[in-house]
């Protein structure tokens, strides 16, 4: 029996869309879904093509057994997601040798900062895998400020704000364009990192990007906290004819 292959199909941002036309025929052709979720919820991934998978199609749901419940530097956190992904690996592998052609529905790109990546690494060399890109979020966070990111011969840096505050007012310090992720708890201390710097009044704040709540202000006008879907960016301003 010919093996089926896994898909890595990315979703783009969280508007249909803004998906490729691969990734839209992938999807609504499936005949198997995977998706991560965390536990009691519906996963973004899967929200996002809410009417195009067909009827008939079996689903598999990849339950996280953590997220933020404990810290990921704690030696448990690895245990668990690495086990994880060693179970979900196997459903997928067990499906592709039935012969059965699997789409793992990805947010943003599947290679940029996504757990797809961590399912990549388990199946190459054991069933065939597909990769589909697609736009990610901070392209879509940027083109909401309708400011270019970057010119000439700027340098753009792309920072996680779990980073010790240290790091990251220094690499904000040193680039000229800027885009940081995973803010969500860490807030405050990436404030005081672009304060550190010098270049918290060009920062701005981007909510929901693409999607229908999206909101784009200065950081300066922000609260005390955001929703997890946020990115913070500094516009480059570079050489230009």
């Amino acid at each position: 029996m010919t093996q089926g292959t896994v898909y890595g199909v990315g979703l783009g941002p969280g508007s249909q869309d803004l998906m490729s036309v691969r990734a839209d025929r992938l999807i609504r052709g499936a005949t198997h879904v995977a998706y991560f979720r965390k536990k009691g919820r519906c996963g973004h991934a899967r929200t996002i093509v809410e009417g195009m998978i067909s009827p008939g199609a079996i689903e598999l749901p990849m339950e996280y057994p953590v997220t933020t419940e404990i810290p990921f530097d704690d030696p448990r956190y690895n245990e668990l997601l690495a086990a994880f992904y060693e179970r979900s690996v196997a459903q997928l592998i067990e499906m592709a040798e039935a012969g059965c052609d699997v789409v793992v529905l990805c947010e943003g790109d599947p290679f940029f900062y996504g757990s797809f990546m961590h399912l990549y690494t388990r199946l190459l060399n054991r069933v065939p895998v597909s990769v589909v890109p697609g736009i990610t979020g901070m392209s879509a966070a940027w083109t909401a400020t309708d400011q270019p990111i970057t010119w000439g011969d700027d340098i753009l840096t792309v920072l996680m704000a779990t980073l010790p505050e240290d790091a990251l007012a220094e690499r904000i310090a040193q680039t000229d364009a800027l885009v940081v992720m995973k803010i969500g708890r860490n807030l405050a201390k990436l404030r005081r990192a672009l304060v550190h710097a010098g270049r918290e009044s060009e920062a701005w704040l981007i909510e929901y990007a693409a999607m229908s709540q999206q909101r784009v202000l200065p950081l300066a006008d922000v609260g005390e906290s955001v929703p997890y879907f946020s990115i913070v960016l500094i516009h480059g301003h570079g050489r230009r004819p």
